[in-house]
């Protein structure tokens, strides 16, 4: 297939859908709807934080979990985000650290 040459993927996967697949069905996390859209850094960190501990899935410590997650999102994302989002979510990862009494 033509651009396809060499590639596993299916010609009609998108190069963000491997990422969005598991932003949005973790094993470890149960998330809300949009929560990486969100606009407040201290909302996100209190959902990823009330996910994380939440789970019964996790293989790892909540603060581990849900720091993984956001870090995971912002690195797999980064190139689409934009200057503001991106801004939103690095200070979500302070207001996690906060939330887990690791500031």
């Amino acid at each position: 297939m033509a651009g396809n040459k060499g590639s596993n993927k299916a010609p009609d996967d998108g190069p963000d859908r491997w990422s969005q697949g598991v932003t949005e069905g973790s094993d470890a996390l149960d998330l809300e709807d949009g929560v990486f859209t969100w606009d407040d850094p201290a909302r996100i960190a209190r959902s990823l934080k009330r996910s994380a501990e939440a789970s019964d899935r996790r293989k790892s410590s909540p603060y581990r979990s849900a720091m993984s997650m956001l870090t995971f999102y912002v690195n797999r994302a980064g190139k689409d985000l934009d200057a503001d989002q991106r801004d939103v979510l690095e200070r979500a990862k302070d207001e996690l650290r906060k939330a887990f009494g690791r500031a």
